[in-house]
């Protein structure tokens, strides 16, 4: 049967009404299994080998005992290290390069993750390691405050003297009296040793690192240093302390009526918080633009909640006096070091941590490098392993680390370590949001979802979706570009241009996953 010209047009009307092309250009392309948006890579797991026997068997019992992942007892293990030695040692890279030894860690975990108990037993020895050295500086500070108020008070009676003196016994009176208020001042109490704080302000922890001769580790179960740090009392962000604190540079102090400065201010942060935190912070005033996360070590470990064994063997009784023995000696080894220990690079360690520089560099290339959406991060990573390698270093060496070169095994033990951190730093400033493509790609994604069309054009979906997200078309193109890289849309070939006028829009199919197929079907 041979059809007229109008009854032609009107069947091609009514198969495009029924979706018949889309459903034929359908057919045309094979769908393959799509790449999920919110998949990860697989992460690392934590590489406790890196550290020597005492700090790794210990993570790995503590771990095992409480039955949580080992990033979490790791994490907090290594922030305890840095506690240690943070402000007393330092590593000599090359040249005037240096870099302090305390770092900022942070562990992601999901409510009921027990990180509070983790805390505690990887921690335990910075706390037991205070109270010797307060035992140590007790009869000092006694004895110092007995002086300081002996003289006090024969100054005050010297002050009355002069103030009462006339003629010539006056100007000997005031001269003694100056003289008593001099000797009260060369009087120094020394302060109690406090190692660590937990919930404080940022004023309040500034005042305590000075009063500790700059240094200070801020650990924490909880993630409130966060809000309070974005201004949760005082209304205004105060990173300040946290930014100075880590680059080891000069800090000033208004405390009590006095400006001290703090030449070279050492903070350690290690931090165990709620998964949506993660999130959070990167909202927070300053915080990304200031370069506050870009000084962090994250961790993302996977929850093994509803999976954990009832009855996990106990941490051994010989390990945890290994670890508390070890930590503590180092702590109090330590502690004295005003100048602070320089630690070196051996020849061998020099050149695994150059390698180290030339794989990172182009990593960072705006074109095509992985890390280039994190460079904030990533221009600090190197840094970081220079920092692990001296801790790691200190930790294998614990009675004389200053005496040893670092060996290339640290430096390796260290290149290691930051590649899980490296890793995980990817997928935490994923969570944030940090790449801009592939969050409009989830954006677009959740669209369809929502309306599942079987396809689609650009136009179209820019004046459904948010002008806060995309202002203009030309602004969804990567996000597009992105889902059909991953195996969500396709985009069709281009029709004929008929004639002048504006180019039709880009359309596109929509994977059958997504979209609503035959008699209103989802499949």
């Amino acid at each position: 049967m041979t059809l007229t010209n109008g009854a032609t047009r009107q069947a091609s009307a009514i198969l495009a009404s029924l979706g018949a092309a889309d459903q034929l250009a359908d057919a045309h392309h094979r769908w393959d299994t799509p790449i999920p948006l919110r998949q990860r890579a697989e992460l690392p797991p934590f590489p406790a080998r890196a550290f020597p026997a005492w700090v790794a068997d210990h993570m790995t019992a503590v771990a095992e005992e409480t039955q949580t992942p080992l990033d979490l007892a790791g994490c907090v293990g290594l922030a305890a290290l840095s506690t240690a030695a943070g402000g007393r040692a330092v590593v000599n890279v090359r040249g005037s390069w240096v870099e302090p030894v305390n770092l900022y860690v942070l562990v992601a975990m999901p409510p009921g993750s027990r990180k509070s108990a983790v805390f505690r037993d990887m921690t335990a020895p910075l706390r037991t390691a205070e109270k010797a050295l307060l035992e140590q500086i007790g009869p000092q500070i006694t004895e110092a405050e007995v002086a300081r108020r002996l003289a006090t008070d024969a100054a005050e009676k010297a002050a009355r003297a002069a103030s009462a003196a006339h003629g010539e016994a006056a100007a000997e009176a005031l001269a003694e009296a100056q003289s008593a208020a001099l000797a009260v001042n060369a009087i120094k109490v020394p302060v109690k040793p406090r190692l660590v704080a937990d919930d404080i302000t940022p004023e309040s922890a500034a005042s305590l690192l000075a009063e500790q001769g700059g240094r200070l580790a801020v650990l924490s179960a909880e993630g409130g240093i966060f809000a309070t740090l974005a201004g949760r009392y005082s209304g205004t962000p105060n990173l300040d302390l946290f930014l100075k604190g880590h680059a080891g540079d000069t800090l000033t102090v208004d405390r009590r009526g006095r400006t001290e400065h703090v030449d070279h201010a050492a903070l350690t942060l290690g931090l165990a918080v709620q998964p949506e935190i993660v999130a959070d912070i990167a909202g927070m005033p300053g915080f990304r633009g200031k370069g506050l996360l870009g000084r962090i070590l994250y961790s993302l470990p996977k929850s093994n909640i509803g999976y954990r064994r009832i009855d996990p063997d106990p941490v051994p009784p010989q390990v945890a006096a290994r670890y508390q023995h070890n930590l503590q000696k180092l702590v109090i080894g330590m502690h004295e070091w005003e100048d602070p220990a320089r630690l070196a690079l051996s020849p061998e360690a020099a050149e695994v941590f150059a390698e180290q520089r030339r794989r990172t560099e182009p990593r960072l290339r705006p074109e095509s490098g992985d890390l280039s959406h994190i460079a904030d991060w990533a221009g600090k990573f190197d840094g970081a392993v220079a920092r692990m390698a001296g801790l790691i270093h200190l930790a294998t060496h614990v009675d004389d680390g200053w005496r040893h070169p670092i060996s290339a095994d640290t430096m390796t033990a260290a290149v290691e370590l930051g590649g899980y951190f490296t890793a995980h730093a990817l997928a935490t400033f994923d969570a944030m949001g940090a790449d801009p493509d592939m969050e409009g790609a989830r954006t677009v994604h959740a669209w369809l979802e929502r309306t599942r069309p079987a396809r689609f054009t650009a136009r179209e979906a820019f004046t459904a979706l948010p002008r806060s997200r995309f202002r203009k078309v030309t602004e969804l193109e990567p996000a597009l570009e992105v889902l059909e890289q991953l195996g969500w849309i396709h985009r069709q070939p281009a029709p004929p241009r008929t004639g002048p006028g504006r180019r039709p829009s880009p359309a596109y199919l929509v994977h059958p996953r997504l979209s609503t197929r035959e008699h209103g079907e989802r499949r």
